[in-house]
């Protein structure tokens, strides 16, 4: 983990790009204390290790499937789980059997897929919360996210500054192509990348925006920032679906475009894909 001093900053977006119906504005200036942050989004060995020592079944194991977006799985399951597409959001299905363990869907493990260093994928708000707990850490609050993957810059779109690929270099592994038939993967990933891919923040974290979105603890609204409490701001009280920070490998210009520090979304509790994870937090 990384220890981060805490301090006032300008939270929030604004201008060109920015998904106003999200909440992502107004710009406030917000104040978050010290805290501890993991380096990177929690991995597969990492939660295997949780999942060993506790005997912890997920949410997507206990239901029987996940969703897996179209772009990871072969034709072959396209059209044998054709039924479990999502109406108007047809990239994505249901597929029995996928889970942190298979995240594919196809039966193969983690381990046949060399995906140990990966970020955890199908776990539910409640599965991170979970981990957390054993941890001894928490889930961040959307303040303490933004603090982190903003690295010491002020009001820049990206963890690194304002330009998405600096000298033609790519610093996230985000969609590149059309979105959702053609991914090229020109920044070297087509689905999840190591949690230590690309250079770190300014603050030595790794892929706060892109390859996976990060589960925060807040409820989601987005209404709640334009009378947030200055300091250590938690969210809502109560909600029924909680924040989500930084985008995925699925995140595109023409769609998305949520790979930026001040975006946001949001997921009920208890939903799994194969795009979201999580990285935990701690009281300094």
């Amino acid at each position: 983990m990384v220890r981060l001093d805490g301090g006032a900053f300008l939270m929030g977006g604004k201008g060109a790009g920015v998904w106003f119906a999200d909440g992502e504005g107004p710009v406030r200036e917000t104040v978050v204390s010290p805290f501890w942050i993991d380096e990177t989004t929690v991995t597969n060995a990492a939660y295997r290790a949780f999942v060993e020592a506790t005997g912890y079944v997920t949410e997507a194991e206990r239901f029987g499937w996940s969703f897996v977006h179209a772009s990871q799985l072969s034709e072959e399951l396209r059209e044998k789980h054709a039924a479990g597409r999502v109406a108007g959001l047809e990239w994505w299905f249901g597929i029995p059997g996928a889970s942190w363990r298979a995240p594919l869907g196809d039966g193969r493990s983690i381990e046949e897929l060399g995906r140990e260093d990966h970020p955890v994928v199908h776990v539910s708000w409640n599965d991170a919360a979970a981990f957390a707990r054993w941890a001894g850490k928490r889930l961040p609050t959307e303040a303490e996210w933004e603090f982190a993957a903003r690295g010491g810059l002020e009001q820049k779109l990206y963890p690194w500054g304002d330009d998405l690929t600096p000298d033609g270099v790519h610093r996230c592994n985000i969609w590149q192509g059309t979105f959702p038939t053609l991914d090229t993967g020109e920044d070297g990933y087509r689905g999840t990348a190591p949690a230590r891919s690309f250079p770190p923040n300014g603050h030595g974290l790794f892929n706060m925006t892109g390859n996976v979105w990060e589960w925060t603890a807040d409820w989601f609204s987005p209404t709640y920032g334009r009378n947030a409490p200055r300091e250590n701001p938690r969210g809502p009280e109560t909600g029924q679906r909680k924040a989500m920070r930084g985008g995925s490998y699925l995140c595109h210009a023409s769609y998305c475009n949520r790979y930026r520090c001040s975006a946001r979304s949001s997921n009920t509790p208890d939903t799994s894909t194969g795009h979201l994870g999580f990285r935990c937090v701690a009281d300094a």
